[in-house]
């Protein structure tokens, strides 16, 4: 997956932007696959209670953010090939938890035409995952109503950012 792609002037939506935590700063690393397996729509979101509890510590040089950035978007893009290896065996959209590196789990949500939804995260509740995935695929079918959406071509609304980030923040 490729971080250069540029985002639009509200810094919010797009591929390669957004609020990113490193370190012991867990965070949830959200990205929509095309059919052509090209990334869509691409999103790091702090873990909520450390959201809340940062209180100014030491800041990480931006060389290290970029080497987080590509770490997950690596983790991401080598679990497609387990959302390939599973999507014949079932008929669930939501795949659950399909791999693991480290201490972080990642898991999918296949919908009807080939989208692929992967969520980087920690440990979390199942439910909560199923809904905010639910949540985006809603968000991804409005857009695809739009006449001047391209299907699998960047999403780069700010309104489609916004609403994502927000339903993590209910959900993750």
């Amino acid at each position: 997956m490729n971080a250069t792609h540029s985002s639009s002037s509200s810094g919010g939506s797009g591929i390669g932007s957004g609020p990113l935590g490193y370190g012991n700063t867990p965070t949830c690393y959200f990205v929509m696959i095309g059919t052509k397996d090209n990334p869509i729509y691409e999103a790091e979101f702090p873990a909520v209670n450390t959201a809340r509890s940062s209180s100014g510590g030491a800041t990480i040089p931006e060389a290290k953010k970029e080497e987080f950035r590509h770490l997950n978007q690596f983790i991401a893009h080598s679990a497609l090939d387990m959302v390939e290896d599973i999507q014949w065996s079932t008929n669930q959209m939501y795949l659950k938890a399909i791999d693991k590196f480290n201490e972080r789990f990642i898991s999918a949500y296949l919908t009807a035409g080939n989208i692929k939804l992967l969520l980087l995260h920690d440990a979390k509740s199942e439910d909560a995952i199923r809904n905010f995935f639910n949540d985006c695929y809603e968000l991804y079918i409005k857009t695809l109503l739009n006449p001047f959406y391209e299907p699998n071509s960047i999403i780069s609304s700010a309104a489609f950012d916004t609403k994502v980030r927000l339903s993590a923040k209910r959900y993750l």
